[in-house]
């Protein structure tokens, strides 16, 4: 069973910056595709971005592609979500999920977080 720990999310002002870190726990995730997702109060759920195994491949949702980045880092067992240029619509509470497994474009996320809140403000 893989726990996947997401943190760095505050309070910082329209336009600014924040770097969000998922880390799992339990058991390596290299073999993992993995990806973030957020949900505002009284929406639903969405995809942010989506990462391979490798790091060689990244997806982005069409709100957030040119101001988000995603990248990993295999030698820290860590994911991150680089976020620039942020808006108050990108408040949300922000998710790091897994696949249990390799496949690309990812089929199913089967791993959750609790998720770490990001709020901008205007």
């Amino acid at each position: 069973q893989v726990q996947l720990v997401e943190s760095g999310g505050r309070l910082v002002q329209a336009g600014g910056s924040l770097r969000l870190s998922c880390a799992p726990s339990g058991r390596t995730y290299r073999n993992y595709a993995m990806g973030w997702f957020r949900q505002a109060p009284t929406k639903e759920r969405e995809f942010v971005a989506a990462i391979s195994w490798s790091g060689g491949s990244t997806d982005y949702a069409g709100s957030v592609k040119g101001r988000f980045t995603i990248f990993r880092d295999g030698a820290k067992n860590t994911m991150y979500l680089q976020m620039n240029s942020l808006k108050p619509e990108d408040t949300a509470l922000y998710y790091c999920a897994a696949q249990d497994g390799s496949s690309w474009p990812i089929r199913r996320y089967d791993y959750w977080g609790q998720g770490t809140q990001v709020t901008v403000s205007s």
